[in-house]
C-alpha cells in the first residue's frame, strides 16, 4: 500500500478514538454525577476541562509539530492520550476526574493539531478530496458510534470503561504512525511563542471559568473581574502576536476571507450543536428517564445521518466549492435545533427526532468540507498552524457554548421553577437538571421540575439555533472561490 494511504488509516484511527470519547462522555454524564457525587458546574468542567486545554494548546502544538515533525509531536500525544485515558477510569473524585481530563486535552491539542497536516502533506490534487472525505466518513462514524457504545459500557460495565477503551485504540494508532507515516515538518518554523501561549490560555481560562461559575458565584464582583481580564489577556495576546516575527497565530491569515469563514464556522459548528449535547443528555436520562444505553440509541438519528452526508459532502465540495455546503451545513443545524424547540412536559424523545435529522445532515456537510478550507488556502509549510487555528475555534466553540448556555439554562430553569411555586433554594436548577424533581416522591414536584426544565432547554436551544443562522451567513459571504483558490503567500505579497 502506498504509505499516503497508511498516514490516512493512523490519523483517521486517531480521530475515530478522541471523537468516540467525546460522544460516550456525553451519555455517560448522569452515571457520573450519580457515582462521583458531582454538581452540575463538575459536570461542564468534565467535557470542558478537555476542551480547555485542547484550545489553549493547539496552536502551540502546531507550531511545535511545524518545527520538530508533525508525526512525532502526533505520536507522543497519543501517549499522552493514553495515559491521560487510564487515569481518567481510576479517577475517584471529579476533581481528580477533570484533572484527567484536562491531560486528555493536552494529549488531543498534539493530535488534533497534527491530524489535518498529515494529510495535507501527504495528499494532493483529487487525491486530498478523497482524503477529506474519508476523514469525514471517519468523523461521522466515530459520532454515530458513539453514544451507543458509551450506553452499553457504561450500563454492564461502568463509567470508567468508558475511558479504558481508548487504550487499544491508541496502541493500534501508534504502532501504525510509528512503522508507516513519514514524517514532516517546516524547515522555516522559528522558536515557540511561549508569551502568546500563556496569554491565550489564561484568557481562555478566565472567560470558561467566568461563564461556569457565575450562577453559583452570584455574578460577584470576583467572577466580573474574571471576564475583565478574560477580555484584557485576549488583547494582550493579540498584540504579542503582532509584535513576535514567528508568532503562532499569523494574524495575517485573518486577511483572507476565506480562512475566516473556515474560522467562524469551527466555533459556530461545535457552539451551537456540539455543546447542546451536553443539555439535551439530561434531558433524555434525566427528565425522559431513559438509561445510559437507551439514551444512546435515541441520539443514532443525527449520527447515522451525518455518517452517510459526510463522504458525500467531503467529495462534492472539492468539486464544487466549499462555501454552500459549509454555510447550507450550519443553516441546517439551526433549522435542526428549532425543530428541537418547543417541548413540552409529556412529549418523549420522538420530539426530538426531526431536528436530530435535520441537524446531522447539516453536521454532515460542515466537517468534511470545513476540514478541505482550513488548510486549502494556506501554503504548505504552514499547514500546522492552519489546522492548529481551525481545531482551536472548534474547542474554544464547545468550551464557552457549554459554559455560555450553562449559564443561561440554569437561571432559566431556576426561575421558571420559581414562577411556577416551586422552592426557591440554592441548587434547585442542579436538582431539576440531575432529576431530582423526578425522582422525588411528589408528583407535581416533578411536574413544576420537567416544566421548568423543558422552558430552560427550549431558550437555549432557540439561542444556539440563532447562532447557527448568524455563522451560515458569515460564511456565505466570507467563503468566496476566488479567494480559496489563490495562493496565501501571493496575496500576502500584495497586502
Amino acid at each position: 500500500m502506498n504509505p499516503k494511504w497508511w498516514t490516512l488509516v493512523a490519523v483517521c484511527t486517531a480521530t475515530f478514538m478522541l471523537l468516540v470519547d467525546v460522544t460516550i462522555v456525553n451519555v455517560a454524564l448522569p452515571s457520573i454525577e450519580q457515582d462521583l457525587k458531582a454538581d452540575f458546574a463538575d459536570l461542564q468542567w468534565v467535557i470542558d476541562a478537555y476542551a480547555l486545554t485542547l484550545a489553549a494548546l493547539l496552536l502551540t502544538a502546531g507550531s511545535l509539530a511545524d518545527r520538530i515533525g508533525r508525526k512525532r509531536v502526533f505520536v507522543i500525544g497519543l501517549f499522552l492520550f493514553t495515559i491521560a485515558s487510564v487515569a481518567c477510569g481510576l479517577a475517584a473524585s471529579p476533581t481528580a476526574l477533570n484533572l484527567s481530563r484536562a491531560l486528555q486535552g493536552i494529549g488531543g491539542a498534539f493530535m488534533f493539531a497534527t491530524s489535518l497536516a498529515l494529510l495535507a502533506s501527504a495528499y494532493q490534487g483529487r487525491d486530498r478530496g478523497t482524503a477529506f472525505g474519508l476523514w469525514g466518513a471517519t468523523t461521522g462514524a466515530a459520532v454515530a458510534v458513539g453514544p451507543l457504545v458509551g450506553g452499553v459500557l457504561t450500563e454492564w460495565i461502568g463509567w470508567e470503561a468508558i475511558f479504558f477503551v481508548n487504550v487499544p485504540i491508541a496502541a493500534i494508532a501508534i504502532a501504525l504512525t510509528v512503522a508507516r507515516v513519514e514524517e514532516s515538518k517546516n524547515p522555516q518554523a522559528g522558536r515557540l511563542d511561549v508569551p502568546g501561549t500563556l496569554t491565550f490560555s489564561a484568557a481562555l481560562f478566565l472567560l470558561v471559568f467566568a461563564l461556569i461559575r457565575g450562577n453559583p458565584e452570584g455574578w460577584s464582583a470576583g467572577i466580573i473581574g474574571a471576564l475583565v481580564g478574560a477580555a484584557l489577556l485576549l488583547v494582550a495576546f493579540v498584540l504579542v502576536e503582532r509584535r513576535n516575527p514567528q508568532p503562532m497565530l499569523d494574524l495575517h491569515l485573518f486577511r483572507r476571507p476565506v480562512f475566516v469563514g473556515a474560522s467562524v464556522a469551527a466555533f459556530v459548528l461545535s457552539a451551537s450543536m456540539f455543546a447542546m449535547f451536553l443539555y439535551l443528555t439530561l434531558y433524555v436520562q434525566n427528565i425522559l428517564g431513559y438509561s445510559a444505553l437507551e439514551s444512546g440509541l435515541r441520539f443514532m438519528p443525527v449520527t447515522l445521518v451525518s455518517f452517510f452526508a459526510a463522504p458525500i459532502s467531503g467529495k462534492l465540495a472539492d468539486k464544487l466549492g466549499v462555501r454552500w455546503f459549509i454555510a447550507g451545513g450550519l443553516a441546517l443545524v439551526g433549522a435542526g435545533l428549532l425543530l428541537m424547540d418547543g417541548l413540552q412536559p409529556g412529549d418523549d424523545w420522538t420530539a426530538l427526532l426531526a431536528g436530530f435529522l435535520v441537524a446531522g445532515g447539516g453536521i454532515g456537510m460542515v466537517n468534511p468540507a470545513l476540514a478541505n478550507a482550513a488548510v486549502s488556502v494556506v501554503e504548505p509549510r504552514q499547514a500546522g498552524m492552519a489546522s492548529g487555528i481551525n481545531s482551536t475555534f472548534r474547542q474554544v466553540g464547545i468550551a464557552t457554548g457549554i459554559a455560555a448556555w450553562g449559564a443561561l439554562f440554569q437561571h432559566s430553569v431556576r426561575t421558571e421553577f420559581v414562577k411556577l411555586g416551586g422552592p426557591d433554594r440554592a441548587g434547585v436548577a442542579d436538582f431539576i437538571a440531575f432529576g431530582g424533581a423526578r425522582r422525588a416522591s411528589n408528583p407535581q414536584l416533578a411536574r413544576l421540575g420537567e416544566q421548568a426544565f423543558t422552558t430552560g432547554l427550549n431558550h437555549i436551544l432557540v439561542l444556539a439555533a440563532a447562532v447557527a443562522f448568524v455563522g451560515a451567513a458569515l460564511c456565505a459571504l466570507l467563503l468566496r472561490p476566488a479567494e480559496q483558490r489563490a495562493p496565501v503567500g501571493a496575496h500576502a505579497a500584495s497586502a
